[in-house]
C-alpha cells in the first residue's frame, strides 16, 4: 500500500490509521507548497490534485478521507476501527462527515485558503473571520458530541481520525478548543500510533 501525503494536512488522518493498522506501507511526500499536486507526477495517480491518496495492493487508487478511512476500516476488520453496532457505525460516519465538510472544508478552507472564498484581497480577512466562526461554532458541536467518551463513540475509530486533524489544525492557527475536545486532542497525541505519524511527517 502506499499513501500520498502532505505533512499537516488532512492526509495526517489517513496516516495515522494506516499505523494503527500496523501492515507495512510507503509514505510518499507531496509538497503542497510548490504545486506537486498539480504536475504530472502526481495528477496521473489522482487527477483531483488532493491528498489523502492511497494505492491499494491491487494498484486501485483511492481518495477522499472519508472513503479511505471507511475502506480501511472495512478491509481490516481485525483493527477495529468501527463499531459493530450498525447505529454506532453511522454516528462515527456522521461525526467524521462533521469534521471534513463542515469544519474543514468550510472552516478551516477560509482561514488558509481565504484567496479562495474572497471577491478581492481587502475581503480576507473578513473571510478568515467567517472561517474561524464556523470552526468555533463546529467544536462546540463536537465537544457536546463528546461529553462523558474518551472517543467519538465510546472507543477509537475512524471518526476519531478526523477530530484529531481538525483539532490538530485548531492547535497550529491558536483557535482555543473547548474542554472536550482538548481532552481527547491530548488522548491522540499520546497515542503511539498518532507519535509515529507526526514523527514521520517531521511534525514531532
Amino acid at each position: 500500500m502506499k499513501l500520498f501525503y502532505a505533512p499537516g494536512a488532512c492526509s495526517i488522518g489517513i496516516h495515522v490509521l494506516l499505523e494503527e493498522l500496523g501492515k507495512p506501507y510507503d509514505g510518499v511526500a507531496v509538497n503542497l507548497r510548490e504545486g506537486a499536486q498539480f504536475k504530472p507526477e502526481f495528477t496521473t495517480v489522482n487527477p483531483k490534485s488532493k491528498v489523502p491518496t492511497v494505492i491499494d495492493d491491487e494498484g486501485t487508487v483511492r481518495t477522499e478521507f472519508p472513503a479511505i478511512a471507511w475502506w480501511l476500516a472495512r478491509k481490516n476488520p481485525y483493527a477495529n476501527l468501527l463499531p459493530d453496532d450498525i447505529d454506532q457505525q453511522a454516528r462515527a460516519l456522521e461525526l467524521m462527515d462533521y469534521c471534513v465538510a463542515t469544519i474543514h472544508m468550510q472552516g478551516f478552507a477560509r482561514i488558509f485558503r481565504s484567496s479562495n472564498f474572497a471577491p478581492s484581497a481587502s475581503d480576507e480577512a473578513a473571510v478568515k473571520a467567517r472561517g474561524t466562526e464556523i470552526a468555533e461554532k463546529g467544536f462546540a458541536t463536537l465537544d457536546k458530541a463528546l461529553a462523558g467518551k474518551e472517543y467519538a463513540v465510546g472507543k477509537f475509530s475512524i471518526a476519531d481520525s478526523a477530530l484529531f486533524y481538525v483539532e490538530y489544525w485548531a492547535k497550529r492557527v491558536g483557535i482555543a478548543l473547548p474542554a472536550n475536545c482538548a481532552a481527547h486532542l491530548e488522548r491522540m497525541l499520546a497515542r503511539p500510533s498518532v507519535q509515529r505519524t507526526l514523527a514521520a511527517e517531521g511534525l514531532a
